[in-house]
């Protein structure tokens, strides 16, 4: 084994004290807070579900809550629990958690849950640190976040990094010796989610998984090491907290557990791993008018990449001044200056082709049919570039997402 301090390491993991094939898991384990926004009802029916049972819906606050008389109730419903949850979690110390996630379409994405040392990540769009945001961080997002994680004893990641791992050193080894792992947990996740099989990596085993982390992240290309998949916006969160612990405590403050935030890494070349484009939608919109804004655009500039604008039934390519290294970002910045002059345009982002033009089909909408960006060219566009334009790609459904399972202690 290395002596050799790794970006990623092995943590002291909380979880329920349940037999792995406990019924009381699906219950206790719900999705990220940010998914399904726009539909209270899948919330309502998590909270039937979870009902008084130890459950992680009771320490988060879903978004579909937010500026609702429910963001309060469950405001002052998670400080209750909070206080309670360390004690009602069964600790397992000094290891890593190998995951098995068998989502709704059958694919398996494979992770490996740890701490991730945050004095090695920067979200700031030109950073050069070994971890990096690959999308364009929201700072008015951060503040809210951090004042929530300052109060909270313990973190309950929906984090997920990639690690741009050729090798295969990380997880493909893993699925091979799954059966000589300690099971956590294995059970059917709520609401269509799929589910989920644990393992925990201690002992003999942990010091191989080190072994592979060290020689990782020592081949890492470009000096970057990890790159973020989802939750990016409460990696900062973690990073802004414990930058204030910085400030308060000094030196001190590199023994403190915020200095690290639990994440789930993740091979980006995993055949589960998709990457979609994310595309844009004009409301209120005059699409002749928005075309000639183009073209006026082009005038003097380098023609960059061509989209398709869709509206009054029409399909249209389009040509894009050069204004980006994507031609999504050259269209993000066209969008963004015309919404400056025609305050009454608002800018909507839509999964999928299908959605895209049928709402297009709406008097007054304008679709744009765009490219994001591959999968293998993600990290050598953030070694070279910086982070992308917002809303470049998804990876997968809602029913995809992180589900909270592990915590971790976050104060002293």
């Amino acid at each position: 084994m290395t002596d050799k301090k790794t970006v990623f390491s092995a943590a002291d993991i909380l979880l329920p004290p349940y037999g792995a094939k406990d019924d009381a898991w699906q219950s206790y384990a719900v999705i990220a807070c940010d998914q399904y926004t726009g539909e209270p009802e899948y919330w309502e029916k998590a909270r039937d579900i979870a009902g008084d049972s130890l459950s992680t819906l009771g320490l988060i606050i879903p978004e579909a809550y937010l500026n609702t008389p429910l963001e309060k109730v469950q405001s002052d419903a998670v400080a209750v629990n909070m206080k309670s949850a360390e004690s009602a979690l069964a600790l397992h110390e000094n290891c890593l958690v190998y995951i098995e996630r068998t989502l709704p379409d059958g694919r398996v994405r494979r992770g490996l849950v740890g701490k991730l040392d945050l004095e090695a990540y920067d979200f700031s769009p030109d950073s050069s640190s070994l971890v990096r945001a690959t999308e364009e961080t929201v700072v008015s997002r951060i503040p809210p976040r951090v004042a929530v994680r300052k109060q909270a004893p313990v973190e309950l990641p929906h984090v997920m990094v990639f690690a741009n791992d050729t090798k295969k050193l990380l997880l493909e080894p893993l699925s091979i010796i799954k059966s000589e792992l300690e099971p956590l947990y294995d059970f059917t996740l709520m609401l269509g989610g799929g589910s989920i099989c644990g393992y925990k990596i201690a002992g003999e085993q942990l010091k191989k998984v080190e072994n592979a982390i060290c020689e990782y992240e020592s081949c890492a290309a470009d000096g970057l090491m990890y790159a973020m998949g989802d939750g990016n916006h409460s990696l900062a969160s973690a990073k802004a907290h414990f930058e204030n612990i910085k400030k308060e405590k000094g030196d001190a403050a590199m023994e403190h557990p915020a200095r690290y935030a639990l994440v789930e890494i993740v091979d980006i070349y995993d055949d589960s791993i998709e990457f979609e484009p994310i595309y844009r939608l004009l409301l209120n919109c005059d699409g002749n008018d928005f075309l000639s804004y183009v073209e006026k655009r082009l005038e003097c500039k380098e023609i960059g990449g061509t989209v398709t604008a869709i509206f009054d039934g029409i399909e249209k390519e389009i040509t894009l001044p050069r204004l980006h290294a994507l031609t999504v970002g050259s269209l993000q910045i066209i969008i963004d200056d015309y919404l400056k002059e025609k305050g009454e345009v608002e800018c909507d982002y839509i999964h999928g082709v299908d959605s895209l033009r049928k709402l297009s089909e709406r008097e007054g909408n304008v679709g744009f049919l765009c490219g994001g960006v591959e999968k293998d060219e993600l990290f050598p566009y953030v070694a070279k570039n910086g982070t992308l334009p917002r809303k470049t790609f998804s990876m997968g459904e809602a029913a995809s997402k992180r589900y909270y399972i592990e915590a971790r202690k976050i104060q002293k």
